[in-house]
């Protein structure tokens, strides 16, 4: 049985499926640029770690690399290679490792990432604040408080 459909039934079904097409953008999921998150999502292996005082950053020869997907969530894993390294309230036996949402502020040029597992047990829950720079395919992390003494600079992979 064929059901033929008459002029007005034609251009209804037409209107409806024109319809369903311009609105499925706006049921989708924002995109990483719409997000603010463009820059940063990707692969980025660390290149050097720098600690200190403020204005006297030493190289620490660590290693390491942080990962920004579209969907909003970072990890990072570094590790510094003496054994004996002493725990920091980010490390275990001189290993960093943790992951969670994050969010920018692009007119700050900050990041904030809320930590939902991370080696170092006590910083779960945490909002960890960073300042961030992407210059070509370089990331540079700092703290928002340049006292805290360190940075952190990246390539894109």
């Amino acid at each position: 049985m064929t059901t033929k459909l008459r002029a007005p039934q034609l251009w209804l079904a037409l209107a409806l499926a024109l319809a369903l097409l311009v609105s499925v953008p706006l049921f989708a999921q924002a995109s990483a640029t719409e997000r603010g998150t463009g820059s940063l999502v990707g692969v980025w292996r660390m290149t050097s770690l720098e600690v200190g005082t403020e204005g006297n950053l030493q190289p620490v020869p660590y290693s390491g690399q942080i990962v920004f997907s579209k969907s909003g969530t970072m990890s990072v894993q570094a590790m510094n290679p003496d054994a004996n390294a002493p725990d920091t309230p980010y490390t275990k036996n001189g290993y960093e490792a943790f992951y969670g949402n994050f969010t920018i502020s692009k007119s700050a040029r900050t990041f904030v990432v809320t930590v939902q597992s991370s080696l170092a047990r006590d910083l779960i829950g945490q909002s960890l604040t960073r300042a961030f720079r992407v210059s070509g395919n370089t990331l540079v992390l700092t703290p928002p408080n340049p006292a805290e003494g360190w940075r952190a600079t990246y390539k894109r992979v």
